[in-house]
């Protein structure tokens, strides 16, 4: 079972990671906060102080067709907030070749 599925990579996210050093994992549904935070530890060999997660549900859409109502949802996950200690950075760029 992976834990770390992938990071938030996104404008929002990016400016939290400068300004608080929290940075955003989307995480396998079962884990648990206690996973989560040696996942990160073992990964990018940082010190995680707290680890927060949250439960995104899924968005259901409607459309109206010529064949009729096509319904359909997206997936659920789940996401965390890790907080790494003053002065450790996880960088998601450093694998990115030419």
């Amino acid at each position: 079972m992976s834990i770390l599925i992938k990071p938030i990579i996104t404008e929002k996210a990016t400016a939290d990671a400068e300004l608080n050093n929290r940075y955003g994992f989307i995480v396998n549904t079962k884990a648990n906060k206690v996973e989560i935070k040696k996942a990160v530890e073992a990964t990018y060999e940082v010190s995680v102080l707290k680890v927060r997660t949250l439960n995104v549900r899924p968005d259901r859409s409607t459309r109206y067709t010529k064949t009729g109502i096509q319904t359909g949802k997206t997936n659920a996950y789940k996401k965390a907030i890790v907080q790494v200690a003053e002065g450790d950075e996880i960088d998601f760029y450093n694998n990115i070749q030419d």
